[in-house]
């Protein structure tokens, strides 16, 4: 099966476009969600919304559940969330909960209620508790062209919204005081985000779940975070990543397993969080592996700086004098070394060239001045060494010239050494 037939295949299309539609705008209100540090919000609304769907199908007999009539159970389920959120804010300022504990307590709170209202429905009414479970654990494979139609109107009054409170958005996010001098009402701007992510986590429960709404909000943000920190690259990341989950959650959940259909709610939050996992590997700036490969770059470049100064200071090594380097970073450091024009090798013997007497000579220099530095600021001498083979890696030949400058350019360091001029 191409996987076009995922955008015309009339069993795939709805499911594959409305839940890449709920990825687009779940994600983009998770962003904020992120950027507020209140992580436990989607949790606590969309298990704020359980009683709301649960209610409903007790009282089948005046909202009954068929397709056409879900749009009562996402008004009653938005109703009980908003009032999740009204106690929530409630603690926090009336009674002065602090965040995580009135999150945690109306999560738990309004989920009490919805799993024993659901006890009985399960043991009075079977078939219709079956329906609600639907909305529990998300239901995406049955969606239709009116599902797609709603989630297509949502997600352009979200992506709507977000375009034109961008700037005050921008502001309440990471100054909130500067906001207000703007004139910009934050606490209404934070209502309007609250509700409309509430309004997101329940209409998204028909695909993601009760269980699964908090993931697919927060995952898609935490994964873009990790590759940018302006807020316009933020959202258009996010909101990629959202959709992205969606389309593969569809197309894992048909394909994954010896041709076993799995279940599209879950595999869409897998997706996202597989999406999350890589981002955190990967990014450029706060991925593990890019951070471990400029760890281990330094540190080389450390050794080739520790084997400069040898060098300059003995007059030439024999190569065998580096045996404690591992094999591989003994050639990597003598190929940069050598690649860069610094040092020779003569019958196994490695001496400095002219440009890497020069480059020797500043390391030394660098070192020598912070020793002299931190004597001054009242260090003993003795103690000194070590911080100075630490901070001669760091500094730049401009720290060196503005260092020089504070301490009247000193010509020894604190054990009589001569510091090496600098750059003429």
């Amino acid at each position: 099966m191409p996987i076009w037939s995922f955008f015309t295949d009339p069993v795939l299309q709805a499911p594959t476009i409305g839940c890449m539609l709920m990825g687009l705008s779940t994600a983009l209100m998770g962003v904020i969600v992120v950027l507020q540090r209140r992580a436990l919000l989607g949790e606590a609304l969309s298990h704020a919304a359980y009683p709301g769907i649960v209610s409903c199908a007790l009282l089948r007999s005046f909202f009954p559940l068929s397709g056409d009539r879900e749009i009562i159970v996402i008004f009653v389920a938005l109703v009980t969330s908003l009032l999740g959120l009204w106690l929530i804010e409630a603690l926090e300022k009336a009674l002065r909960v602090t965040s995580d504990a009135a999150l945690t307590f109306v999560l738990s709170f309004f989920m009490g209620v919805g799993v024993l209202i659901a006890s009985h429905l399960q043991c009075k009414h079977p078939a219709w508790f079956q329906v609600v479970q639907n909305f529990f654990y998300g239901q995406a494979a049955t969606m239709m062209d009116i599902h797609v139609v709603i989630y297509a109107i949502f997600a352009v009054c979200v992506v709507a919204l977000l375009v034109l409170f961008y700037r005050p958005i921008h502001a309440l996010l990471f100054d909130r005081s500067f906001a207000v001098s703007l004139g910009f009402s934050s606490k209404r701007l934070e209502r309007l985000l609250a509700i409309l992510t509430s309004l997101v986590v329940v209409i998204g429960m028909r695909s993601g779940g009760v269980v699964l709404m908090a993931g697919l909000l927060l995952a898609p943000a935490v994964a873009m975070r990790q590759w940018s920190h302006r807020l316009h690259w933020i959202f258009f990341g996010a909101g990629t990543i959202g959709a992205l989950s969606g389309f593969l959650g569809n197309l894992l959940s048909v394909r994954c397993i010896a041709g076993k259909i799995l279940p599209t709610g879950p595999m869409i939050l897998l997706s996202a969080i597989v999406i999350c996992i890589i981002s955190f590997l990967i990014a450029p700036k706060k991925g593990l592996c890019m951070r471990a490969l400029r760890t281990m770059h330094f540190l080389l470049k450390c050794r080739e700086e520790n084997l400069l100064k040898l060098l300059w200071k003995q007059g030439g090594v024999p190569r065998t004098s580096l045996k404690q380097y591992h094999p591989l970073a003994r050639f990597w450091v003598l190929f940069q070394l050598k690649r860069q024009g610094w040092v020779t090798e003569s019958k196994r013997r490695l001496t400095l060239t002219k440009d890497g007497e020069f480059r020797a000579r500043q390391i030394v220099r660098l070192h020598r001045l912070w020793e002299t530095y931190l004597v001054r600021l009242g260090h003993a001498r003795e103690r000194v060494h070590h911080s100075a083979e630490e901070m001669e890696h760091i500094l730049t030949s401009e720290m060196g010239g503005e260092l020089a400058e504070f301490l009247n350019h000193p010509t020894e360091d604190p054990h009589q050494q001569p510091i090496p001029k600098g750059m003429s």
